[in-house]
């Protein structure tokens, strides 16, 4: 191999990159996509007698939200609460409600707080999944009859604990939203 050989190929890789942006489908669908294929985690075969698995599509929509600010619009809880209250089991109607009324409790946060570090999120994030764990509860119980308040405790530290792997994967997927790519 000469030097010509070897600068015309790093010339090529170069140019390969240059002037690539993300194929739009893929950098707006992704979030989309993923919470939507969250929402149908409840069909995972866990079985048990209380609440153990956490909010994992709400959770990324929280996590989706802090991470990018301007990526879903306030709206977007309508259409994913609405996809939610499909698979979920909770009374329909409930996650449109909760996710609409999250997505307008974090633009207030961001209007109030325009520079978070990853431990106000994790505080923001926890305080609003209690809240929606809490709410989910007493909704459930106007449509049962049953009280339900205690039972949630270990659902709430379960989704406080796993909030940080969420952030993880969350950017895992960004970066993989922003792969400059030609053609999928």
């Amino acid at each position: 191999m000469t030097w010509y050989d070897l600068r015309k190929s790093t010339s090529d890789i170069t140019r390969n990159r240059i002037n690539r942006a993300p194929l739009p489908l893929l950098a707006t669908g992704l979030p989309w996509l993923t919470i939507m294929l969250a929402s149908m985690a409840n069909f995972s075969p866990i079985i048990a007698s209380a609440p153990i698995l956490p909010p994992i599509a709400y959770m990324m929509l929280l996590a989706w939200r802090m991470l990018r600010p301007g990526m879903l619009p306030v709206w977007a809880g309508l259409p994913l609460g609405l996809f939610d209250d499909l698979y979920s089991g909770q009374p329909f109607g409930s996650g449109i409600l909760l996710w609409s009324a999250t997505l307008l409790a974090m633009e207030v946060v961001d209007e109030q707080f325009r520079w978070r570090g990853f431990v106000g999120d994790w505080a923001v994030a926890g305080s609003l999944t209690t809240a929606y764990l809490f709410l989910c509860s007493t909704l459930a119980t106007l449509a049962t009859g049953y009280l339900l308040p205690l039972v949630i405790a270990p659902q709430v530290l379960v989704s406080l604990v796993l909030y940080p792997v969420m952030t993880g994967i969350v950017a895992l997927l960004d970066r993989i939203r922003l792969i400059p790519l030609k053609r999928l």
